[in-house]
């Protein structure tokens, strides 16, 4: 997922953001946000992936970057915040596993997030904008 995760973000251009000789004033934010049919990520099925870039500039591939860069600062970029909130509504209680995962950078540190939620509804239902695609 690594790999995956730099590559993607090199075909954003958030690697070249500051090049030799340039510094930026914001600390790099960019992320690979992944959605997994299985108990986790290396061992389920990649079902979606994007790209979120929050910092110097807001974009990359998730349909709503400026909501999901506003939930990830408001967080503090906790993620288990953003990934445990009380479900809201019913869902089943079957266990067919989704994990979601980030991977990549937040204002400078580096980012390695998975958690898994015990089927479709809960991830729909208690993973707020950020994993919404």
């Amino acid at each position: 997922m690594g790999l995956t995760a730099l590559t993607a973000l090199a075909g954003t251009g958030v690697a070249d953001a500051a090049t030799a000789g340039q510094e930026s004033l914001y600390a790099p934010s960019a992320l690979v946000l992944a959605v997994t049919a299985g108990p986790d990520a290396d061992e389920g099925t990649v079902l979606r992936a994007v790209t979120l870039v929050c910092a110097p500039g807001r974009g990359g591939t998730h349909p709503a970057p400026r909501a999901a860069c506003a939930e990830l600062r408001r967080a503090g970029a906790e993620f288990d915040s953003i990934t445990t909130p009380p479900v809201t509504g019913p869902c089943s209680k079957e266990w067919d596993p989704m994990t979601v995962t980030a991977v990549g950078v937040w204002e400078g540190r580096r980012i390695d997030y998975e958690h898994t939620f015990a089927n479709r509804c809960a991830l729909r239902r208690g993973s707020g904008v950020l994993f919404a695609f």
